[in-house]
């Protein structure tokens, strides 16, 4: 089957992976462009280089730009948390903290204890982590607020102990972020909230202003300008890093013949909802369950609010026939989504040879907005084919990790032979000499040294 722009960019296209040549199958599995243009670079330069000059008045100045409101500060109040409680309905409020309760329960468990190890005898070295002193998190807002962000952000940052955790996100048109953001950061303990957004909030994290003083890391997905501002940053700021690279979400679904199409559509759906850039795929051996699935996407579509968003993802959609489900896992691999669905028959036994994905979703009563919202895993997942090398988002990313080692005389005179041995190999006499000195020197407790001539 020959495949291109044409035939590939309607729903009710079939791709069958047997008979797509090699460039073709690179072509099925290619995913939408990332607006990476110079245009976009240098808009993105200019944004970082006016907010590192001219600090606050940058941030007031874009905000009202970009996000068409004027603001006399950046700063949230406690009184504007305390306020946004009360305004929520207790079944809201109960939802945030269930959402809490989840989401810490499994980040707790990532707590790791110090490993101390003595390799030999007189030779101890530790593995320590720390907490990262000064967090920034990136909370989009576009169309809609979201504190499952601020959770899957802030829960990992409370349990990691981190000193300082520093939270921006777009103003609405009123100059308020949303009830929900504040509340759920309020039970992260986030007491530092700034009404700011896009590359210029990046770049306040990164560069520090008069109102946000600089952070080491900053986390979180956003748009075009927000993934472009912290890959500039990320290379112009010593000691300034970012959590991982970011595309546009994506799902890729395997399912047999007995998968319920309409659950697998509405997972579908569920991720082509969130941008017409999104990508969504589905893998199975059934042609019979992929023409069901095709008819339960145009139902439900139908009953969608933000369809239309929906139907441009879909645009970018693959629906594939493999030869058998071992196809299905080779291409899943291949592709590494940011999240896969198994509705299987057999789903641990292809756990076993599932390599590649941001997080995993098993069984018909699996959806991946259980992920998004409240397992309890962290919905933060690497895209663009980056989980075949980065992890999902945990704990250990809020820390850094450091070995110490400490040698008694006896320990270091029991390596010492191995030492200089590949000391001479490197050529590197003065590493050699900083062991043998010390083995040469007679022992003094004192460890007075005469200064006289």
């Amino acid at each position: 089957m020959s495949i291109n722009n044409q035939d590939t960019t309607k729903l009710k296209d079939l791709i069958v992976w047997e008979n797509l040549s090699d460039s073709e199958r690179g072509f099925a599995l290619a995913r939408p462009a990332i607006a990476e243009s110079g245009l976009l670079s240098q808009q993105v330069e200019n944004i970082l280089a006016n907010v590192r000059e001219n600090g606050d008045k940058a941030l007031f100045d874009l905000t009202e730009k970009f996000d068409g409101v004027k603001l006399s500060t950046l700063k949230v109040t406690s009184a504007q948390v305390v306020a946004a409680k009360a305004r929520l309905t207790v079944k809201r409020l109960q939802a945030i903290e269930t959402a809490y309760g989840q989401i810490r329960r499994f980040h707790q468990a990532q707590i790791s204890e110090d490993i101390r190890v003595e390799t030999t005898p007189g030779v101890v070295c530790t593995l320590k982590t720390e907490a990262i002193d000064s967090v920034g998190l990136y909370i989009p807002a576009g169309s809609a607020p979201l504190p499952s962000t601020v959770l899957m952000l802030g829960v990992p940052a409370q349990l990691a102990k981190c000193s300082r955790k520093v939270l921006v996100c777009p103003p609405n048109k009123s100059g308020q972020l949303a009830d929900e953001i504040l509340v759920a950061a309020s039970l992260c303990d986030i007491d530092e909230i700034y009404s700011v957004g896009g590359a210029q909030a990046c770049a306040a994290l990164a560069f520090g202003t008069e109102s946000i003083a600089a952070v080491n890391k900053i986390f979180g997905p956003g748009n075009k300008y927000v993934t472009e501002a912290k890959k500039q940053l990320s290379q112009q700021v010593n000691g300034f890093a970012i959590d991982m690279p970011a595309g546009p979400s994506e799902v890729l679904v395997i399912a047999d013949a007995n998968a319920n199409a309409s659950f697998v559509a509405a997972d579908l759906l569920s991720q082509a909802e969130h941008g017409p850039d999104s990508q969504v795929i589905l893998l199975s051996d059934s042609e019979t369950l992929i023409n069901g699935v095709q008819l339960a996407l145009e139902a439900q579509l139908a009953t969608l609010s933000r369809a239309t968003i929906a139907r441009q993802a879909l645009q970018q959609s693959r629906l594939i026939l493999t030869k058998d489900l071992e196809q299905a896992v080779e291409v899943s691999n291949e592709y590494g989504p940011e999240h896969l669905i198994v509705q299987t028959d057999n789903a641990q036994q292809l756990l076993t040879s599932l390599r590649n994905a941001g997080s995993i979703f098993v069984g018909a009563y699996t959806p991946e907005s259980a992920g998004d919202y409240a397992s309890g895993t962290n919905h933060v997942l690497p895209t663009y084919g980056y989980s075949k090398v980065i992890s999902s988002l945990s704990l250990a990313d809020f820390s850094r990790r450091f070995t110490v080692q400490e040698i008694t005389r006896e320990g270091l005179s029991s390596i010492a032979e191995c030492i200089c041995e590949l000391t001479d190999a490197e050529g590197l006499d003065a590493h050699k000499r900083a062991v043998t000195i010390r083995l040469e020197a007679e022992i003094d407790n004192s460890s007075t040294i005469s200064t006289e001539s």
